[in-house]
């Protein structure tokens, strides 16, 4: 499977109610990926975590939890994916198997990427890119960055501040997947955001480089 595409982080620190209706709207537009991320108090939520699980699976997306392996594993979350100070890779790898995704965040730094997929990431997440409401006082990174990313042979992501404006810049850059939250979650059309967001890979497909080769066996 070649993963190319939007995102979608679920961010539900940032929502007024489980917006499960925009979810919907976002997974049916085609969405390849979902992530929970939730930095509540009462988080986490396991209920709402299964809930997004039953929605993922049943269109045949993803769902990567943020933060946490114990909760991908314990709801049968296709992954995780750790920052910088959550926890081994190693150890996520080992709990969740072959087959997960688990991704790393990068910053801007190329090295911290060989570093995680060396210790079982299968994807690699840098940013921000530009001015984010999720994570404001995150570092911005460069776009020539994606570019450096590539040659490390997994899929790339691009987050921080990534709406239907600007996601054009990132995906000619070298990015696989935008992750997007703001822009389609607390978009008067979820669906139709979603939409413009991939279409915009279409756009890109004669010059950008192809998405990665993501089946079988991860690392």
């Amino acid at each position: 499977m070649t993963v190319r595409g939007v995102y979608a982080i679920y961010d539900r620190t940032t929502l007024a109610d489980d917006a499960l209706d925009r979810v919907d709207a976002i997974l049916d537009a085609g969405t390849p990926w979902l992530q929970y991320r939730d930095k509540r108090d009462t988080a986490p939520d396991h209920a709402l975590a299964k809930a997004l699980r039953e929605r993922t699976r049943a269109v045949g997306a993803a769902l990567i939890v943020n933060d946490d392996w114990r909760l991908a594993r314990d709801i049968g979350a296709d992954g995780v994916h750790l920052g910088q100070s959550d926890g081994s890779i190693a150890q996520a790898r080992m709990a969740l198997g072959p087959k997960a995704i688990i991704g790393v965040s990068c910053s801007d730094r190329i090295q911290r990427a060989r570093d995680g997929i060396a210790a079982g990431a299968s994807y690699i997440s840098f940013g921000r890119f530009f001015d984010s409401r999720t994570k404001p006082d995150a570092p911005p990174a460069a776009l020539t960055v994606l570019g450096e990313a590539r040659a490390l042979g997994v899929p790339v992501v691009a987050i921080g501040g990534i709406d239907t404006h600007n996601a054009a810049d990132v995906i000619a850059a070298g990015a696989d997947l935008v992750a997007v939250s703001g822009a389609l979650f607390h978009a008067p059309n979820s669906s139709e955001a979603a939409r413009q967001l991939a279409a915009l890979f279409d756009t890109q497909h004669a010059r950008a480089p192809q998405g990665h080769d993501f089946s079988g066996d991860l690392l």
